[in-house]
């Protein structure tokens, strides 16, 4: 929703102004928010009112307007935002507006833009060329630039969470050990088939305890059933998946068995050896040296990921990217199209996937330890619904749920 603010004034609840706006505001499809109410207490003392006025979108709101215009109401101005030069590479003018997370809009020659590529803690970047504005990291920014600032006008909407079905009902509920884990699960599983029958992205950002739990083969299943496009992960998940499909192992340890291997704890180098002897993951797909795991999966099904390194990787694979400030501008392209977020057993990446997502793309976190989604929550991604659980069985139990989703659409087909 956005919205613009309206006045009135004079005898409003004598006419009555006042009952008259309201009721157009409702029977257009509006919201309002009444700001400011002064009613006279004698006959010859003026009523004034100051409303906040919604609607959907732009075009919605101006026919609302302009009818809420002949009901006497006024239509408060808002300034322009004010937009400075940078004046060096790689830093913003001192009265930078910092944006967030929320979808936002910026009031020029006297319409309001609405800003592209939202995202929290950039600042937002002007082009005259096509009159429109994105947000823009702070080590992009380059000399010349016109970026926003202050805080005039710029507004940023509200984002409704969807209740159809009950599928983002889960949402409200706060982070806890004690959570209906098998409700949101489901929950999670219809969201899923939803996004993907819309033709929506689904990004799963994942840790190593994936491959550590043995969980492997449901991540895989998700990316051959098609509910898995963009994997963002770091060198371990990677790795250890790899060390998995040539040596059986992870860290060192036996996924059949749990039994230490003899020398395993030299199979995750041994793996990475491997692939960096084949070029990267792709050639030892192509020659038959990796034939099966999460990244065999992800060649073989068209599957887009980023490894993003770590100053503790070993190696690392050569897939890995380890400039961080291209690993950030690989997510934020990849991330354009996603419609749903799966963020398991990682911290890092979940909390550096939820700074570069909209508030608007839902996103489901399962980790076994509360503080990650209690992290997650606290810097600003309040859409993600946090679930604590071990991985295996959240997985398990979401092909389940997905199983039961797609026999349900293909009876009511």
């Amino acid at each position: 929703m956005i919205s613009e603010e309206i006045t009135l004034e004079g005898h409003i609840i004598d006419w009555p102004v006042l009952t008259k706006v309201l009721d157009g505001i409702n029977s257009a499809g509006g919201g309002f928010r009444i700001i400011e109410l002064h009613i006279g207490r004698t006959k010859a003392e003026r009523s004034h009112a100051t409303i906040e006025v919604s609607a959907p979108n732009r075009t919605e709101l101006a026919a609302l307007l302009e009818r809420l215009k002949n009901e006497g109401a006024l239509v408060r101005e808002t300034p322009d935002a004010e937009v400075q030069v940078a004046d060096m590479d790689g830093a913003f003018p001192e009265a930078f507006y910092s944006s967030t997370n929320i979808q936002t809009y910026i009031r020029h020659k006297g319409d309001w833009c609405e800003v592209q590529d939202q995202e929290m803690d950039c600042g937002i970047v002007h082009d005259p060329r096509n009159n429109t504005f994105r947000c823009v990291p702070i080590a992009n920014i380059r000399k010349g630039d016109r970026i926003v600032c202050g805080h005039r006008g710029i507004k940023t909407a509200s984002v409704a969470k969807e209740k159809e079905g009950g599928g983002f009902e889960f949402m409200s509920s706060e982070i806890s050990t004690e959570k209906p884990k098998n409700a949101i699960i489901r929950n999670c599983a219809q969201l899923m088939h939803r996004v993907r029958q819309s033709g929506q992205k689904l990004l799963i950002v994942g840790g190593p305890a994936i491959v550590h739990t043995g969980a492997s083969e449901h991540l895989e299943a998700l990316i051959r059933r098609g509910y898995c496009h963009v994997l963002f992960a770091g060198n371990a998940l990677a790795t250890h998946d790899m060390e998995q499909a040539l040596y059986g192992t992870s860290l060192g340890v036996y996924l059949a068995n749990a039994a230490p291997a003899h020398a395993g704890h030299e199979h995750h180098l041994r793996a990475i050896n491997t692939i960096r002897r084949c070029g990267n993951i792709r050639a030892a797909v192509d020659k038959g040296v990796l034939k099966s795991g999460i990244m065999h999966a992800c060649i073989r099904h068209d599957v887009e990921y980023v490894l993003a390194g770590s100053i503790r990787d070993d190696g690392p694979l050569p897939d890995v990217i380890t400039d961080a400030l291209q690993a950030q501008d690989r997510m934020r392209e990849l991330i354009k199209g996603v419609g749903f977020v799966l963020m398991v057993a990682t911290t890092l990446h979940s909390v550096a996937t939820g700074n570069f997502l909209p508030a608007w793309i839902p996103c489901v976190c399962v980790d076994i330890s509360p503080s990650v989604l209690t992290k997650l929550a606290d810097r600003g991604s309040w859409q993600t619904i946090g679930l604590v659980t071990d991985v295996e069985p959240f997985f398990r139990e979401l092909i389940h749920e997905l199983d039961v989703v797609e026999r349900t659409a293909a009876a009511a087909s």
